[in-house]
């Protein structure tokens, strides 16, 4: 890091900030715009757009900004996958799984079709780009997340799921891009690849994260019917979660970030059954910013509601201190005619086309298909991705040619969908509440 700041001016400048934000919290909740947003024009202010006090070099600084994009990447997964509503069920789950299948797919292929023919990119940089562009991110997506494991909202319940399970559907075109590139053995006719990065690498996270998920579950239930209900940190038991899914699955060769959202969820709904609760729906949660803020009402304990707060505030710190470097990579020269257009092709052509597509033959409402194409929220998963490949050999020149591509198109997320999340969000509830409400007024005439 080019950095023009001493250690005590950083701590004076993220402490500032983090008090700040717990003063205002409720005011910036009023506002018409992201937390995000101000984190962004912060780092911008500070970093080399404006007063060049600091200026943070992902290039040069790659490993440090994998480590804390993972760990960013990996909290977030977890919170939303114990957010899942009980019971999962195939009809509910289906928009999700094909928007992080098939339509992760369709926005691959097509940034690389414009990064190939329209900006020159060679074919595996194309390919690797829109690997890195493609998933959604769950981090920088929580004003349009499910809030907490008793919200029936169908559209949070969409985008969440699908991010949580786009960031480990994203991982095989990872690979595909580093193969075309020959950093990567895709074996002959791309056989290695569809066996091994595909199938093999999906199918084993998602069995090592159902089987820790549920592992654990009756493992702490055992524990609190022996009377240890008192002796259990469910913070460090899911943190500990967390660390060995992901550990096993990279051992394993398997996909992590889709073994963590899936063992949070297979964690939440075993424990909801090992209970013999009810459904989500009749959970009594008071909410605010972002999650659950009063004590759950039903009787048993449970380590994916007692654990979920904690990880939201560490998923809130991260999103504060990775969008803050965002911003002081950036120069006034970043902003140039190439990423910028890349940017809104994504944004306004491969996310809406995308969406549609995968929906194709849903009864997904229109309304949800429509915000869900606009809600296509990139940030720190995309960074991810970026530095892996940057770790695993990416040639200098490509290197670059990503980062400033991936950057701004991180930058306009922020700015773009953080200040229209909550205008939107809001007539989207507007909307509905009308239309329950016709439809309750024309059933009570028809009766």
């Amino acid at each position: 890091m080019d950095n023009g700041l001493t250690n005590a001016q950083w701590f004076l400048l993220v402490g500032g900030l983090l008090l700040v934000r717990g003063l205002t919290s409720s005011m910036i909740r009023r506002l018409p715009v992201t937390a995000a947003i101000i984190y962004l024009a912060v780092g911008l202010i500070v970093g080399p757009t404006v007063l060049n006090l600091f200026h943070f070099n992902p290039l040069k600084e790659s490993a440090l900004l994998e480590v804390l994009t993972e760990a960013a990447v990996l909290i977030s997964l977890y919170a939303a996958g114990v957010k899942m509503p009980v019971p999962v069920s195939l009809a509910r789950w289906r928009a999700p799984i094909l928007l992080a299948f098939a339509s992760m797919a369709v926005t691959v292929g097509l940034v690389a079709a414009f990064g190939h023919y329209i900006l020159g990119l060679p074919l595996g940089a194309a390919v690797l780009l829109g690997a890195i562009l493609a998933p959604t991110d769950p981090v920088l997506a929580t004003d349009v997340q499910t809030r907490h494991p008793g919200d029936r909202d169908r559209l949070r319940f969409t985008l969440t799921c699908e991010a949580g399970m786009n960031d480990g559907s994203a991982f095989p075109f990872v690979m595909l891009g580093l193969g075309l590139l020959g950093l990567h053995e895709l074996g002959e006719f791309g056989l290695r690849w569809a066996l091994v990065d595909v199938v093999w690498a999906t199918v084993a996270g998602l069995a090592i994260g159902v089987a820790c998920g549920m592992t654990m579950a009756h493992v702490v239930d055992r524990l609190r019917r022996a009377g240890a209900a008192h002796g259990l940190l469910d913070d460090f038991v899911g943190l500990g979660l967390i660390g060995i899914v992901y550990g096993l699955s990279v051992m394993t060769s398997a996909w992590g970030f889709l073994a963590v959202f899936f063992a949070a969820v297979a964690l939440r709904q075993t424990e909801r059954k090992l209970a013999g609760g009810a459904p989500d729906k009749a959970d009594r949660l008071q909410t605010g910013e972002g999650g659950v803020h009063a004590a759950r009402v039903h009787e048993a304990p449970t380590v994916s509601e007692g654990s979920l707060i904690f990880k939201e505030h560490l998923e809130r710190l991260s999103e504060l201190l990775l969008i803050l470097l965002i911003g002081g990579t950036l120069f006034v020269d970043s902003w140039s005619w190439r990423a910028v257009g890349m940017a809104l092709f994504l944004f306004l052509v491969a996310r809406p086309v995308s969406v549609m597509i995968g929906l194709i033959g849903t009864r997904t409402p229109w309304r949800i298909r429509g915000l869900a194409g606009w809600f296509g929220v990139r940030g720190i998963g995309s960074l991810y991705y970026l530095m892996y490949a940057i770790q695993h050999g990416l040639p200098k020149d490509v290197a670059l040619e990503l980062i400033h591509m991936t950057l701004i198109v991180v930058t306009l997320s922020v700015i773009f969908h953080g200040t229209s999340v909550k205008p939107l969000m809001e007539r989207f509830w507007t909307g509905g509440r009308s239309a329950a409400l016709d439809t309750h007024r024309r059933g009570a005439g028809a009766g």
